[in-house]
């Protein structure tokens, strides 16, 4: 595990120093690519992103809340193994993507609604994308095709929620009871407009960062579709946007990895909620990639069946 660490550190080093001489050779290609990055937040990200952010954080907080975790507990607890607290983490985060399953599933462990046993599974369930982001923006906006973003839907949560599957095995027989603390009513609103602004703004920025890299990254290989992967591993919009322009089952498989694994910009925003809750980096990013292996494989298969 030592070791393990120390070539971790090395490898962020490299890359901090690595970015830096980039910023400091390119300095205007850098600033007009992160004005780019902000600019796809604020037009696709923001509006669809920022509302589900607010509600999100308010309904964990009205006095029907642990009402309905409670009706979820029975199900979840023979599905996945994980409470009612937990499955609804996993519903926000399947109706809204992310960043908002995994800052709900942060703001609910750090209250002690999440049972510190059950973390780990409940974060790879918590931590998907939306159908607003996969039909409308990656489907339809990038492929042109609607068909092909509900694939994406499909392949991507059927994905998640079978390697979600598997993990109930690791786990104990019995489910701890979520225990849900009394709605504090009258700062709902002040508290849940606080979180929804810090959790917006750590999205932008990343998104922007890492945006540029992607861009950055892609312009120094010659090859077409090399330049989207690697585009896609950093920054997942930018590199299904490239890819959308091959109009094969394996670009759209390829997406379908990008979409579930996240790249490096979605990985920060989640692990930026998460860690703190006491989720692992590296056991995580493990296991989105899995998912994202998964989404690829049954997403191939489908866009041949479906003939996209």
């Amino acid at each position: 595990m030592t070791k393990l660490k120390k070539f971790t550190g090395a490898i962020a080093l490299l890359f901090t120093v690595g970015a830096i001489a980039v910023l400091l050779a390119l300095p205007a290609k850098s600033a007009s690519l992160v004005f780019e990055g902000l600019s796809l937040w604020a037009a696709c990200v923001l509006p669809s992103t920022l509302p589900f952010l607010f509600f999100c954080a308010l309904f964990t907080r009205l006095k029907a809340y642990p009402k309905i975790v409670g009706k979820l507990s029975p199900v979840a607890g023979k599905v996945f193994r994980i409470s009612g607290a937990g499955a609804c983490c996993g519903l926000i985060s399947a109706l809204s993507g992310y960043p908002v399953g995994a800052k709900t599933l942060s703001s609910l462990a750090l209250r002690g609604e999440v049972p510190k046993e059950e973390l780990f599974r409940t974060s790879a369930l918590a931590t998907t994308s939306g159908p607003a982001f996969l039909v409308g923006a990656v489907g339809a906006g990038a492929f042109q095709s609607v068909k092909a973003g509900w694939l994406l839907l499909v392949s991507h949560l059927a994905a998640v929620w079978l390697v979600c599957f598997l993990l109930r095995f690791t786990a104990k027989k019995s489910v701890s009871a979520s225990r849900i603390s009394a709605p504090q009513t009258q700062n709902a609103l002040s508290e849940s407009l606080a979180e929804t602004v810090a959790a917006a703004t750590l999205a932008g920025a990343s998104i922007a960062i890492f945006y540029a890299f992607a861009r950055l990254l892609a312009g120094t290989v010659s090859d077409g579709f090399l330049s989207a992967i690697l585009s896609g591993i950093v920054e997942m919009t930018s590199g299904c946007k490239a890819l959308s322009s091959v109009k094969t089952p394996l670009a759209l498989a390829l997406s379908a990895f990008f979409v579930t694994f996240g790249g490096v910009c979605v990985l920060v925003q989640q692990l930026a909620f998460l860690t703190p809750a006491g989720v692992k980096p590296l056991p995580f990013i493990c296991l989105k990639a899995l998912q994202g292996i998964t989404a690829a494989a049954l997403c191939f298969a489908l866009a041949c069946a479906f003939g996209v």
